[in-house]
């Protein structure tokens, strides 16, 4: 793999139709000998070594999806050719150490650990995801600024706390965090609404998440939860294939049909179906097509390739 100018990934990080760059594979080396060397400097510092992990398919659960219970995880993936990564990491490096344990930087090595970065749909790197009780939130993409960062981590550690993930690893105080019984309770607001789910009581649930959405009407994670819950509502004991397949034109069924392509994880074709129907109808039957596009777009989130391509072809429709 290899990375252009705009920081997409590309196959390859040698021209193989002309000349061999000898640089560009001395520098591929550099980079691979440095890497190595940070973390073998990171492995050397107790303290580091808590806070900056590398991480494979092996120790992605631990180290990810269960120390999320506990404290944000962010897991930035990069790779040894990435310029922007070499720009970006050092400061993800440094911040981490600097919020002493209120987070954790997972990074992740694009070419080694291709199972991962395929998990997460990575289109360009550096790519920069939270991880937060176990769910999965992008946070950025590209080389940023530190303020920038920091801003973004603040806005991650304020969200984190919402949730209930307000631990601490890495300092003298606090040892790391135990998945099997965390010190920090879960926010009850959010197990009401988890238990109805379980239920399968769909209105409880509801009702749950609109009331958090009542109190902090900016909590993504309610907001999310809802528009899950509704999809999930909608969907209840519908025969899926059946939906997907109907070719009926009518709002109701273009509608029905984009749930039952989504719940089968056909997300471009869901999206395609809407953005027809908005390109070919004017008035509420237009604005309903839009308004359920837009949430299934929320739902998949901005990382997943789908809803890129879809905010685009919905504007084209639109305008």
């Amino acid at each position: 793999m290899a990375v252009g100018h705009n920081g997409v990934m590309t196959q390859s990080p040698m021209n193989l139709q002309g000349a061999i760059d000898l640089g560009a594979v001395v520098a591929a080396r550099d980079a691979q000998a440095k890497a190595k060397q940070a973390a073998e400097e990171r492995s050397n510092n107790p303290v580091a070594s808590k806070l900056i992990v590398d991480v494979t398919t092996t120790t992605f659960e631990q180290d990810v999806l269960q120390q999320s219970q506990t404290v944000p995880v962010v897991v930035d993936l990069w790779a040894t050719w990435c310029e922007p990564c070499k720009q970006l990491s050092p400061i993800l490096e440094s911040l981490v150490l600097e919020y002493d344990g209120k987070w954790i930087l997972a990074k992740v090595d694009v070419d080694t650990e291709q199972q991962i970065a395929a998990a997460f749909q990575v289109q360009s790197i550096p790519a920069v995801f939270v991880v937060i009780g176990g769910q999965v939130a992008p946070m950025f993409q590209g080389a940023m600024p530190e303020s920038q960062i920091r801003q973004v981590i603040d806005a991650v550690l304020l969200e984190a706390e919402k949730a209930g993930i307000n631990g601490r690893v890495g300092d003298s105080q606090v040892t790391e965090a135990d998945p099997v019984s965390p010190e920090v309770p879960g926010d009850p607001r959010y197990d009401k609404a988890e238990s109805a789910i379980e239920a399968g009581d769909w209105e409880s649930a509801i009702a749950a998440y609109k009331e958090i959405l009542a109190e902090t009407p900016s909590d993504v994670i309610a907001r999310i939860g809802l528009l899950n819950v509704n999809l999930m509502k909608r969907s209840d004991g519908r025969d899926l294939a059946s939906d997907a397949k109907n070719q009926a034109q009518d709002t109701e069924s273009r509608l029905n049909a984009a749930d039952a392509m989504f719940m089968l994880g056909d997300f471009a074709d869901s999206f395609a179906v809407l953005i027809d129907h908005v390109r070919s109808n004017s008035g509420k039957d237009k604005d309903a097509a839009r308004e359920r596009l837009l949430e299934l777009f929320e739902i998949a989130g901005p990382a997943d390739p789908a809803v890129a391509k879809g905010r685009s072809a919905l504007t084209n429709a639109l305008f």
